[in-house]
């Protein structure tokens, strides 16, 4: 285990949504399924408690915690991407698969995670200040997928 692992909480389907992202973002997997030894108050022995999983290179551990706490923005997967067809594929595996489509990038899935599908264009438009990063800032607030082309354009002037 990575010395510096995110929890993520979920109610009850750590495993699933671990095999979801795994499917959907490269240098992802599942690891270690840990079930519980013995019965305990909000579940049974055998129940899954933990899964270790990697998001895009990240280390996680989904923590089946029961209902008790929601995910809300606070928290967000950002993933950046280098082409409209990148951008697509990751967010319409998120929305499609339950999830639903927020603003400026944003979405979540079927979990209730919030992902920040971003990209590189949009990151260095807006880094590079001034005019530029003001035409791209204020096209981004019009999107909810973001959409490159409009971005470069608006880049331009």
């Amino acid at each position: 285990m990575a010395k510096n692992t995110i929890c993520v909480w979920y109610d009850k389907d750590a495993e699933a949504a671990a095999r979801f992202y795994a499917a959907t973002f490269p240098d992802s997997a599942v690891g270690a399924v840990i079930r519980a030894p013995g019965d305990y108050p909000d579940g049974k022995q055998g129940n899954v408690l933990v899964v270790e999983f990697t998001v895009a290179g990240i280390p996680c551990i989904g923590l089946n915690g029961g209902p008790a706490i929601k995910h809300n923005e606070a928290f967000s997967f950002q993933i950046a991407t280098d082409t409209q067809e990148e951008t697509d594929r990751y967010w319409n595996a998120i929305v499609g698969n339950g999830g639903q489509e927020s603003e400026c990038g944003w979405c979540k899935d079927k979990w209730g995670l919030s992902w920040q599908i971003t990209p590189r264009v949009l990151s260095e438009a807006l880094s590079a200040g001034g005019g530029q990063a003001k035409r791209a800032f204020d096209a981004m607030m019009t999107m909810r997928k973001i959409d490159i082309a409009a971005i470069e354009a608006a880049r331009r002037g």
